[in-house]
């Protein structure tokens, strides 16, 4: 009988986690409109972005816990439609039929556009960005903070993305709402998917454009033909026009008015329509024609800033920008025995990756735990040498106490457990057997025992003695 209840409590769960995978399989189903413009809102100046992105901090409504996975999803969608209007355009060039400016630009810089897609897939794996935190609400909600970060930074650029408008609109975000590690490193791929968005939607329209200069052109065929064999069937072709309903659009009526311009008095009469027909929906032939050619204009501009960002992102030395823009890299500068600041890239990389792991596991922000590392050091006396130094106290003999530190920061932030008790996330290689600690898995950290005596209450794993630092849960 007890075996059955476990039989039955495991059927369960698979049946709870199944639904729920359903569910969020569901959610994160791209939803792309043919109607979606271009990322494109107010240009704004280095100082007005500065504003904007304080505004926006002060904005922002985050959850860290993780959300569905989308974003892959819509790489995939926007792949598609990529491809979809690169065939297209190919398609109209092998007709000798005339391309836009903004199609020139996708045909001549496709194959650019295919390598960021699979540079994007290959840096962006299935529930990376589950991780991070994401927007409760507004047009993004779900969608992680960082990429809606980079689609104002691209729609208030026209797709233009440079190094100091970026560093200083993520600098004044920051300012009243600091970003995680995780985040920070986040900016290219985000950056380079909000890209690829906004190229997406330039060619739905200029597929869309292309379809309407297509059906223009072929009912101006038509007339020419009706014209040349009997004048009075220009009538009747005007009728089927009419009955078919077209498409009353800037690309339609600009190629089909090219086409009837200057063909004489038979013309007149199909070029009478098309002025009574907008007129009808409250346009005009001359306002419909300019309208064209400036989002012609437009579009070109936005592809090719969008195009020259891409090749930006991939130049540009993100290795410093995180440096620089790190909160936690900040901070752990102030190191009592200044020695952090003069250690190489991949040291320090790895300090803030054991702030980033207690941070996560901890639900404490990264700020705050090495703000406490900071003070285990500075609390330390100066004879005791490498004590003073903050790599001590996170990749050192002291990690335990940080672990402890920040337990206690937690449990004095979210009060009393509701659901038990829930040891820290935090994970590290044993120091003295080289191995995982798959006993303790995932929340230790393993003190070797040759460091000191195991403590009472902490369990032995796998040859090492693991200290496990208790808080509330949540």
């Amino acid at each position: 009988m007890p075996h059955l209840r476990r039989l039955f409590g495991r059927w369960l769960r698979l049946r709870r986690l199944v639904r729920w995978r359903w569910r969020e399989r569901q959610a994160s189903a791209p939803a792309i409109e043919a109607t979606e413009g271009p990322l494109r809102a107010a240009l704004y100046s280095v100082e007005q972005m500065e504003v904007y992105g304080r505004a926006l901090a002060r904005q922002h409504r985050v959850r860290m816990r993780p959300g569905a996975e989308r974003l892959l999803d819509r790489l995939q969608a926007n792949e598609r439609v990529l491809e979809d209007a690169n065939t297209l355009l190919s398609s109209v060039v092998r007709e000798q039929r005339p391309v836009t400016p903004a199609g020139e630009w996708l045909l001549d810089n496709y194959y650019l556009i295919e390598e960021q897609i699979q540079t994007a897939r290959r840096h962006l794996p299935r529930g990376y960005s589950r991780q991070l935190p994401s927007l409760v609400a507004g047009p993004s909600a779900g969608l992680p903070r960082v990429y809606e970060l980079s689609m104002q930074a691209i729609a208030h650029g026209d797709g233009r993305i440079d190094a100091d408008t970026l560093g200083r609109f993520i600098a004044s975000y920051q300012s009243l709402a600091p970003l995680s590690l995780g985040e920070l490193w986040a900016v290219p791929i985000m950056l380079r998917l909000a890209l690829l968005e906004n190229l997406r939607r330039m060619a739905a329209r200029v597929m869309r454009d292309g379809t309407d200069r297509s059906l223009a052109a072929q009912w101006a065929e038509n007339l020419n033909r009706a014209a040349s064999d009997t004048p009075t069937g220009v009538v009747l072709v005007v009728a089927d026009m009419a009955r078919s309903e077209p498409p009353l659009t800037g690309a339609f009526i600009a190629e089909l008015t090219r086409s009837l311009q200057g063909r004489g008095g038979a013309w007149a009469m199909p070029v009478a329509w098309l002025e009574q027909w907008a007129a009808a929906a409250g346009q005009r032939i001359d306002e419909l024609v300019a309208a064209e050619g400036q989002q012609q204009a437009a579009d070109q501009v936005s592809i090719g800033n969008s195009i020259g960002s891409l090749r930006f992102l991939s130049t540009m030395d993100w290795r410093t920008f995180v440096e620089e823009m790190s909160v936690v890299e900040q901070r752990l500068r102030e190191d009592p025995m200044g020695v952090y600041a003069q250690m190489d890239f991949g040291t320090r990389d790895a300090y803030r990756h054991v702030v980033e792991k207690i941070a996560r596991g901890s639900r404490v922000a990264e700020e705050r735990v090495a703000t406490i590392a900071l003070d285990l050091a500075r609390a330390a006396a100066p004879v005791e040498g490498p004590r003073t130094h903050v790599g001590y106290w996170l990749v050192g003999e002291g990690l335990p106490a940080t672990v402890d530190a920040v337990a206690q920061a937690a449990q004095m932030d979210f009060g009393t457990a509701r659901h038990g008790n829930w040891r820290i996330a935090y994970r590290l290689r044993c120091t003295c057997c080289r191995s995982s600690c798959w006993r303790c898995w995932p929340r230790v950290a393993c003190w070797p025992p040759a460091l000191a005596r195991r403590p009472s209450g902490w369990p032995r794993c796998s040859g090492c003695w693991c200290s496990v630092s208790w808080a509330s849960s949540w």
